[in-house]
């Protein structure tokens, strides 16, 4: 049998009297597991905290991932055309051209992986729905943060990557093979 009362001090303050009201009318029953309604509620939703925080620890471990993979995909298709870059800059390139072509590359590769991801993870969201508090598996304005995220960690490894290739003197990059 479970027993609720409603108080407005503290309610442990009071299970001292709950308990022997309770004896008073029944001395053969038992008072224990005396609690709080915010530790049961608490305890009720223990578990779907934990899959939530787990799935939010997965979700920064794939952004992670995200970021790290696009900046080495970038990085490595600069340094396949650090030869190409010399020819370039030694024929009279400018540094924005140069810049805005392995962007241009870099997001082309990203903008596929995002709309690759987006439709996957629109298929994929149904079967995570009892998951969702608060959120309709296709909520528009979470994905639109996504793929804004991401997008700006794509031109920024692009950036980056583009300019590091462009520190590389001419001369250099001519002879590198």
């Amino acid at each position: 049998m479970t027993l609720v009362v409603r108080t407005d001090g503290d309610p442990l303050a009071l299970a001292p009297a709950v308990r022997e009201t309770v004896l008073s009318l029944d001395k053969d029953q038992p008072v224990a597991d005396i609690r709080t309604m915010e530790s049961l509620l608490s305890a009720s939703l223990a578990r779907t905290r934990f899959a939530t925080a787990l799935m939010a620890a997965f979700a920064v471990m794939a952004a992670l991932l995200a970021v790290l993979g696009i900046y080495g995909v970038v990085t490595y298709i600069v340094e396949e055309r650090t030869r190409e870059i010399g020819i370039r800059v030694a024929l009279g390139a400018s540094y924005n051209g140069i810049i805005g072509l392995l962007l241009k590359q870099g997001m082309l590769l990203a903008g596929l992986g995002i709309a690759i991801g987006t439709v996957a993870s629109l298929g994929l969201t149904r079967l995570l729905v009892k998951l969702l508090f608060g959120t309709r598996p296709a909520d528009p304005l979470t994905f639109v943060s996504v793929v804004l995220g991401l997008g700006a960690v794509a031109v920024t490894a692009c950036y980056l990557a583009a300019r590091r290739a462009m520190s590389i003197d001419p001369m250099t990059a001519l002879r590198w093979e």
